[in-house]
C-alpha cells in the first residue's frame, strides 16, 4: 500500500507541476496583455521562466524557503531534547534517514514536514506542541510527520505549497497593474484592452482559487494516509488520537503561518476555521480520531 501511494505521489508531482505551469504562464500572458499591445508573447517567456525557476527552487530548497516565512530555527544535533530524540527513534523506527529538525517561535501546537525526498528532509514543531504534548502524544506527531516524509508525500506538497503561493501574488499584482501600467493601453486602444483586463480579471479571481482547491483536496487525503502510517509506526494510535483530542481543545492563535504553509501542518493552524470548509487544509479532526479510535480498538 505505501509503496503504491509512493508512485501515485510521484506521478501527481508531475502533474501539479503541469497543472501550475500552465496557470502561472495564462497568469502571465495576461499581465503582458493588459500592460502593452501583443505583451502576452512575453508574458508566456516570462511565465516559462518563472515555472521552471519555481520548480528547481522548491526541488532544491522548497524546505528552506518554507522554513524561513515561519521564523524555525534548528536544532543542535547534538541536543538530548526530548523533542530531537523522539524524531531520531521514530527516524529508525519508519526506516527513514534522520531529517533536519526545527523549532517554530509559535504559541500554537502544530507541525509539518517539508522537503524532496526522505535524504533531504525537515519537520519542524511550534513551540507550543512541545509544551502542549506528553511523549506518547508528541511520538504520535511526530510518527505523522516522519510518515509524509516516508510516503513522500512532502515533495509535492512543497513544490505546490511555493507555486500556489506565486500565482496568489501573479493574480494580486495583474489586479493593481490595470491602475498602472494598464492604463497607458486602456488610453491607446480602450476597447481592446478592456476586453482582455475583463477576461485576464477573470482569470486573476479564479485562479488562486483553483490553485488552493487544488492544494487542499490532495492535502486532506494525505492527511488519513499519514494517521494510518504514524500508528503503524508507533503501534500505538492511542498516543496519536490523544494528540488530536488534546488539539481539540487549544483556541491559541498561530502567529507564524501563511496560507502557503498551512495544507503542510499536523492539523488547521486557522484559528476557528470550519473543517468542514471545502477550503478546509486537513479533514474534520473528531474523523480523525474515530478512525484512529477504530484501529486501536481492532489492535
Amino acid at each position: 500500500m505505501i509503496y503504491d501511494q509512493i508512485a501515485t505521489n510521484k506521478r501527481n508531482t508531475f502533474l501539479l507541476v503541469f497543472v501550475f505551469t500552465i496557470i502561472i504562464i495564462l497568469a502571465c500572458y495576461f499581465l503582458g496583455e493588459v500592460w502593452t499591445t501583443g505583451g502576452g508573447l512575453l508574458g508566456i517567456v516570462i511565465g516559462a521562466v518563472i515555472s521552471v525557476g519555481l520548480f528547481l527552487i522548491s526541488y532544491f530548497s522548497g524546505d528552506s524557503v518554507l522554513l524561513s516565512t515561519v521564523g524555525a530555527k534548528e536544532v543542535d544535533p547534538n541536543s538530548s531534547s526530548q523533542f530531537y530524540n523522539v524524531v531520531k527513534e521514530m527516524s529508525i523506527s519508519s526506516g527513514t534517514a534522520m531529517p533536519k529538525v526545527y523549532i517554530v517561535p509559535d504559541p500554537s501546537p502544530n507541525a509539518f514536514a517539508a522537503g524532496r525526498d526522505p535524504e533531504h528532509a525537515s519537520l519542524a514543531v511550534n513551540e507550543g506542541l512541545l509544551q502542549l504534548m506528553n511523549r506518547e502524544e508528541l511520538q504520535g506527531v511526530i510518527a505523522h510527520e516522519m510518515s509524509h516524509i516516508q510516503n513522500r508525500d512532502i515533495l509535492y506538497a512543497t513544490i505546490v505549497a511555493v507555486m500556489a503561493g506565486v500565482i496568489v501574488i501573479i493574480a494580486s499584482f495583474f489586479r493593481n497593474s490595470w491602475a498602472f501600467g494598464g492604463s497607458r493601453r486602456r488610453n491607446s486602444d480602450g476597447g481592446g484592452a478592456a476586453i482582455m483586463f475583463v477576461i485576464g480579471l477573470v482569470f486573476a479571481i479564479f485562479a488562486p482559487i483553483a490553485a488552493k482547491l487544488i492544494q487542499l483536496a490532495i492535502s486532506r487525503q494525505r492527511e488519513y494516509l499519514a494517521d494510518a502510517s504514524a500508528a503503524m509506526m508507533t503501534r500505538d494510535p492511542a498516543g496519536l488520537a490523544s494528540a488530536l483530542k488534546k488539539l481539540q481543545t487549544v483556541s491559541i492563535k498561530a502567529t507564524t503561518t501563511n496560507d502557503a504553509v498551512a495544507p503542510l501542518y499536523f492539523t488547521e493552524p486557522r484559528l476557528h476555521f470550519n473543517s468542514a470548509s471545502l477550503f478546509s487544509t486537513h479533514p474534520p479532526i473528531e474523523e480523525r480520531i474515530a478512525r484512529l479510535e477504530r484501529m486501536a480498538y481492532i489492535k
